[in-house]
């Protein structure tokens, strides 16, 4: 086995414990892989997550058990808030030191561009594998392997990595192509079986309904995705699928019990998975780990650990808040940034808030607290959009809101009315500026953040937009919004029904 199993079973070793493996035959060989994904921050939240957690997981499990198997699913350089000064140099060290067999990117490993996301998968110690993710010329981007074969204990288990598609418009990859999952699955999994591998595993950074057509079509053994945030375990009695929620709060421990059956001539293989979720929260932090994400939070603490101002109502930052309703922590920031750029209105995506957290009134706000809701270091641009424009960029953002898609808007400056009820594309029922109907024909100014104005998230039209402050000349958005309250020095922002969804 690797150094990497070693790492996993330093803590039996410490006792002095032989590890001793069972080789009769009549016993079917157990395997464990561990699996995490969407999980960009090195600190824990309320007991759980953190890199210090997990590692103590992952030492727990190596000492338990003869053989394991490490998994990241994608989405780790971004968007924490150190990665807004580091660009996610910070969490490739933390990931280096711990026994992951394969990593998977997410589309958050793309949002400081291709070029950053090439630089930190080139300083990665761990095995990375993309089978759909392509330079224009068809060649593999940083030189990322497809896929791998891992042999444990006389079985070989077979890997390979897809990213979403849909990264081309939530994160900044450039000029790369996303080949569809789909149509990449069969091919791989035909080609690492006829490569010898037992068990083919399809490690999956994809939305669910991009993961159910994976395990509807069956082409694999089993699925270890992200994306989504959800704790979720399926299994079919063919295909099985997990999913491990975000931030290292949880662990999937799927548990393979593997055997060869002869059948006169012929053997074929029987597996059979069964699945435990661990609680990071029942794990003592690792004390070599913790001491490298101590430094770390000193390094934030002297920057960040200022207040800047207080708001005297409630915030909700929670991500099903932000990605489906008018939220008060919205309207702050987006009015922060129509009066920054002295724009008539504003439209800034919910996915773009990132705190996933709430603020009690009367709570001090400090400079972390707002970059942590906006971590991706984005700017605050300016365009000239006819009303028409601006109710297709309004169609495009209640597009999805039962996915919990990003794109939701939190607006300033109008009123929106929805109905939910209605298809996508037909949804906005009402749009008032100043009282007044929106006018499909009349050219307004729309503050957004230079993510949406390249066509991120769906907003195409903004990309056709005219640029009256374009990202060159742009200011840091979670600058204005720090600003916004320092001059204030105290804010009430409330959901006042700028968005009214109707079902």
């Amino acid at each position: 086995m690797s150094t990497r199993r070693d790492w996993l079973r330093a803590g039996l070793l410490a006792a002095g414990i032989a590890l001793v493996a069972c080789v009769a035959q009549a016993e079917p060989v157990r395997i464990t892989i561990l699996q995490v994904n969407d999980w960009d921050r090195y600190e824990e939240s309320r007991g759980r997550g953190g890199f210090p957690r997990v590692a103590a997981l992952l030492r727990a499990e190596g000492a338990e058990r003869a053989e394991v198997l490490v998994v990241h699913a994608g989405d780790a350089i971004s968007p924490s808030l150190l990665s807004g000064f580091d660009k996610g140099a910070h969490i490739i060290d933390l990931l280096n030191r711990l026994p992951i067999d394969v990593f998977t990117p997410g589309n958050h490993e793309f949002d400081f561009g291709k070029e950053i996301a090439r630089q930190r998968f080139a300083q990665a110690r761990f095995p990375i594998l993309s089978a759909n993710i392509a330079e224009p010329d068809g060649s593999a981007f940083a030189g990322l392997p497809a896929s791998r074969i891992v042999e444990v204990a006389g079985f070989k288990l077979g890997f390979f990595g897809m990213t979403t598609p849909q990264t081309k418009e939530i994160s900044s990859p450039g000029d790369l192509v996303f080949s569809p999952p789909i149509e990449v699955a069969p091919a791989m999994a035909k080609k690492l079986r006829e490569q010898g591998a037992d068990l083919v595993v399809a490690v999956t950074h994809t939305g669910f309904e991009e993961d159910l057509a994976l395990y509807r079509q069956g082409a694999v053994d089993l699925i270890l995705s992200g994306h989504d945030h959800d704790i979720r375990i399926m299994y079919n009695g063919r295909v099985a699928m997990v999913e491990s929620g975000a931030q290292g709060e949880f662990v999937t421990a799927i548990d393979l019990a593997l055997e060869r059956i002869k059948e006169g001539e012929r053997t074929r293989l029987v597996w059979t998975p069964s699945f435990r979720t661990l609680d990071t929260a029942a794990y003592s932090p690792d004390p070599e780990t913790k001491a490298v994400t101590a430094a770390l939070e000193q390094r934030l603490a002297r920057e960040l650990d200022v207040t800047i101002g207080k708001t005297a109502t409630p915030l909700d930052s929670r991500r099903a808040v932000v990605r489906g309703e008018e939220a008060a922590i919205g309207n702050l920031i987006a009015d922060a940034m129509r009066l920054a750029v002295d724009a008539e209105l504003a439209i800034t995506n919910g996915g773009g808030i990132r705190g996933d957290r709430q603020y009690p009134a009367g709570h001090a706000l400090t400079r972390r607290d707002l970059l942590t809701e906006l971590p991706f270091g984005n700017k605050t641009v300016k365009l000239a959009l006819k009303g028409s424009e601006i109710l297709e960029a309004l169609e495009n953002g209640f597009s999805q809101v039962e996915q919990g898609a990003g794109r939701f808007p939190q607006v300033s400056g109008m009123r929106v009315t929805v109905d939910l009820s209605r298809p996508a594309g037909r949804r906005v029922t009402e749009v008032l500026v100043g009282g007044a109907p929106l006018d499909p024909e009349r050219t307004y100014t729309v503050a957004t953040n230079d993510f949406l104005a390249r066509g991120g998230d769906g907003y195409a039209v903004f990309a056709r937009a005219k640029a009256l402050i374009d990202p060159a000349a742009a200011l840091l958005m979670a600058s204005q919004v720090i600003d916004y309250v320092a001059t204030r020095g105290e804010v009430a922002p409330t959901v006042e029904g700028r968005i009214v969804i109707r079902r």
